[in-house]
């Protein structure tokens, strides 16, 4: 049995970040199952690792690339690792200097997982407070002025 330590959490993020398959499978489970909370069009459960992917690359291109989850803090259990990271993104096209949530992000992302046999089956993210509201509106389908974007 693979243990799950602070260390393998770190490479789970790295081998994410990769975007190479074969080595997110090391770290990742095919029925991996992650819940993204809020009111926007990516929030909802993720029923693959497919899916789970294809939702990161969403992530990638809403944000021209920018999307990054900066970990500030990582515990480990028996079977389960709890993170929070400042997810940080300017949605694709936004001027750089824009402090609007509909175009900036920047919150703590608490992420809750459980693993088995050295990889994550399921993955929960959860915000607080003013976080679960700035994350919803960065993700949702309005520009600043109230105009719909593509997404």
């Amino acid at each position: 049995m693979t243990m799950v330590t602070r260390e393998r959490v770190e490479a789970a993020y790295r081998a994410l970040g990769s975007g190479v398959r074969a080595r997110i499978l090391e770290y990742y489970a095919e029925d991996l199952r992650w819940l993204v909370p809020g009111n926007h069009p990516l929030a909802g459960w993720y029923e693959s690792l497919d899916a789970f992917l294809d939702l990161m690359a969403r992530t990638g291109k809403l944000t021209g690339g920018t999307f990054r989850m900066d970990r500030e803090v990582i515990l480990v259990g028996d079977d389960c690792s709890a993170d929070v990271c400042h997810n940080a993104g300017l949605r694709a096209g936004a001027p750089e200097d824009s402090a609007s949530p509909y175009e900036r992000m920047d919150c703590k992302v608490f992420h809750f997982m459980r693993w088995r046999d050295g990889r994550i089956v399921e993955g929960r993210d959860g915000l607080f407070g003013d976080d679960a509201t700035a994350f919803s509106q960065f993700w949702a389908p309005f520009g600043p002025g109230g105009t719909r974007t593509a997404d």
